[in-house]
């Protein structure tokens, strides 16, 4: 049945990420805290040394608290799925997984994403504590926490479509990286977006890269209305609608040129 398998792969991708459980929890830690330390250190430079008031109309408390809550998200997002893919591409070792009767983008996309639910969860249980601390709704906590879960879907589906280059280049490490790094700025993670100057918002507006950190700690810290939210899920409905249409082509016609020959 075709939820044995899908099953099957999400707890061996959880195995496998989590066989040192130490090295994980030390990971999962320091890819939240050294950020957070990061952007709370230019925080304070900006308002008790530099003695700004606000900056781009947000207080010191208000940058403090979008740091605590997009740490959340920040550990939802994205994944190393897509480079998984390019490099079964670029191995051969595609060809294992075209004789299964699994999808490989979905089969991939499942076990990835194993740790990343777990790690949702943890966050989902620190943000509903943090909320009675900062004053905030637990239920827009759980609200924004399932908005980011979409986002890591089309975070990975775009990577999908991506790691097709290495169909026809030796290898898409390189248009991964660049979409990786793109998505760490256009994302929210280095800086609320609201940095943005009015006239260049259009550039992360016309991304989806902001339903993946911004638009769930928006929603968490009460920025945005029930309206704007569920206007935004819709929005992200259609990314993945149409991302997995271009998912479907892109891996019809690029497979096409696979020869297995690995390197």
């Amino acid at each position: 049945m075709n939820w044995q398998w899908r099953w099957a792969a999400l707890k061996n991708g959880f195995q496998d990420a989590t066989a040192y459980r130490i090295e994980f929890f030390f990971e999962v830690f320091g890819s939240a805290v050294t950020p957070a330390i990061i952007q709370i250190m230019l925080w304070y430079a900006l308002f008790q040394v530099g003695g700004a008031s606000q900056v781009a109309g947000l207080s010191y408390n208000e940058l403090i608290h979008y740091t605590l809550v997009s740490t959340l998200f920040t550990q939802v997002r994205g994944g190393n799925n897509d480079f998984e893919l390019s490099e079964m591409i670029r191995s051969g070792a595609l060809s294992n997984y075209l004789l299964r009767p699994v999808g490989v983008v979905e089969f991939t996309y499942i076990r990835g994403v194993a740790p990343k639910i777990f790690i949702a969860g943890l966050c989902l249980v620190v943000g509903i504590a943090l909320s009675f601390f900062l004053g905030l709704n637990p239920t827009r906590i759980l609200g924004a926490m399932g908005l980011a879960m979409v986002g890591n879907i089309i975070h990975y589906q775009l990577g999908a479509i991506l790691a097709t280059a290495a169909f026809h280049w030796e290898e898409a490490y390189s248009v991964l990286m660049v979409k990786n790094m793109l998505v760490a700025f256009l994302s929210g993670e280095l800086i609320p977006l609201t940095f943005f100057p009015e006239k260049w918002a259009w550039i992360w507006k016309s991304t989806p890269f902001y339903l993946y950190v911004f638009g769930p700690t928006q929603y968490a810290l009460g920025k945005w209305t029930d309206a704007e939210f569920f206007h935004q899920v819709l929005l992200s409905g259609l990314w993945l609608i149409g991302f997995s249409i271009l998912v479907r082509v892109s891996w019809a016609l690029s497979i096409r040129r696979y020869q297995s020959l690995g390197g």
